[in-house]
């Protein structure tokens, strides 16, 4: 099989905060939880264990049964130093032949990419270690604080996590660790080779995988979560037989899309946009739509919203009906339909789908509101996020790229249809991702 150590059992000291890292938020979930999601997502991980601290195991459970991880098999209690923390991980794997890969859960932007080149490498090399080019000169000093030596950078790399092992071999290099008094080993691929275990292989990291030790890291991780996109171009509609999905602003572009492909798919769409006199602004129309449906379904499975609302032009040019009208459209119908829609799915969970824009990276001039608006939805997808996990309701901000709508022509007039997305490309790029296991994420629609 191939196994995840996930070491979490990290106090924090370093950090200065009460909360160990491991446990803060961010982008909506807490930094453990982020990781957890990269292993259990990637189909070629078959189990996680978690290694933490013995003061928070309960809180480490609670975070697991709210989730709903089922991959997670064991949750073990760790030591004092990292070394004991990852041989208390080994410890709990039974066999020899398993590829394990030993993380740290304060890595949190660990993508899948860097996972399949350790376990694909474990084939050809007795352990791997994950790094990166230093982009800084490294500088050896002796104990005056004087330089010793100045070593060639092109030699030298970061490391990072996961390293990755036959678990055999981790097992023995962590029996004979504990022989051994004054070891100066910070990492497993460094018992390797202090023992002479075998020969240790270098794969590609990435840079966007940082440990968070300082404060200062949480706020660049969680920069890098909202620039962060999750790909979503995907060539088929998914299969929905008996799927109940209401779409708001149904009337035209995506919104339409997502009716034909979805009631082809087998699925019961209910469409409704301000021509058929529903305004996603009043929650009165949005709470009897949506009631209307649960007593014709008995249920709900996704709630998409493609309404929205794009004005050009200079701010000092747009009176306040024109701003207000933007903010009403883009954000507060956004807010209405999420919580309309999460107290009918409350009970039974389901997905909802907000859209943003590329725009939302940075304020685009001349449509300044919409840019606003559309980085609005995107922290209002990553709160919601957390705060509808425990009901097992899940929301994402669905991002395309430049878009063959009614709406794009109006403002833009007509371009080159090759350096436009298809309504209905971005239309199958939402309905898989309303059924997926994805929550609180920006799924990116690209060319």
């Amino acid at each position: 099989m191939n196994i995840a150590i996930v070491l979490a059992s990290g106090s924090g000291v370093r950090f200065g905060a009460p909360t160990p890292k491991q446990f803060l938020k961010l982008a909506g979930k807490t930094v453990l939880e982020h990781t957890l999601d990269i292993f259990e997502r990637h189909t070629a991980i078959d189990e996680i264990v978690i290694v933490g601290h013995e003061g928070n195991l309960l809180l480490i459970n609670e975070i697991i049964n709210r989730a709903g991880y089922r991959k997670v098999t064991k949750v073990v209690s760790g030591g004092a130093t990292r070394q004991q923390s990852s041989a208390a991980g080994i410890a709990s794997v039974v066999g020899d032949g398993h590829k394990v890969l030993v993380h740290d859960a304060v890595r949190p932007l660990l993508d899948h990419a860097t996972i399949d080149r350790c376990l694909d490498a474990l084939d050809r090399v007795d352990a791997v270690d994950t790094a990166i080019p230093s982009s800084d000169t490294i500088i050896r000093v002796q104990d005056d604080s004087m330089i010793d030596e100045i070593p060639d950078r092109s030699c030298l790399r970061l490391g990072q996590t996961p390293q990755a092992f036959r678990s055999g071999l981790l097992r023995k290099a962590h029996q004979l660790a504990v022989q051994e008094n004054n070891l100066k080993v910070t990492d497993d691929c460094g018992l390797i080779l202090q023992f002479g275990l075998g020969d240790v292989g270098v794969v590609a990291g990435d840079i966007n995988n940082i440990k968070i030790t300082y404060p200062s890291d949480i706020y660049l991780a969680d920069r890098i979560f909202q620039l962060r996109t999750r790909h979503g171009n995907n060539k088929e509609t998914p299969d929905l037989p008996g799927k109940i999905i209401v779409v708001f602003g149904a009337s035209r572009g995506i919104g339409k899309s997502i009716l034909q492909l979805g009631t082809e798919a087998g699925a019961n769409v209910v469409a409704v946009s301000r021509s058929s006199g529903v305004d996603i602004c009043d929650e009165n129309a949005v709470r009897a739509t949506l009631r209307k449906t649960m007593q014709s379904f008995g249920r709900i499975d996704a709630v998409i919203v493609t309404a929205s609302i794009l004005r050009t032009g200079l701010i000092a040019g747009q009176d306040y009906a024109c701003i207000d009208e933007q903010v009403a459209i883009n954000l507060r119908g956004s807010i209405v339909v999420a919580r309309e829609a999460f107290e009918v799915m409350r009970e039974s969970g389901g997905s909802i789908a907000l859209f943003t824009s590329s725009s939302y990276t940075r304020g685009r001039a001349r449509y300044s509101i919409y840019s606003a608006t559309k980085a609005a939805v995107v922290n209002l997808v990553q709160a919601l996020s957390e705060e509808f996990l425990p009901f097992h309701v899940r929301i994402n901000a669905i991002n395309p790229e430049r878009t063959a709508t009614p709406m794009r022509t109006e403002n833009f007039g007509i371009e080159p249809a090759e350096k436009l997305l298809s309504p209905e490309t971005v239309a199958k790029a939402t309905l898989s991702a309303c059924f997926s296991p994805a929550t609180g994420e920006v799924i990116d629609v690209r060319i």
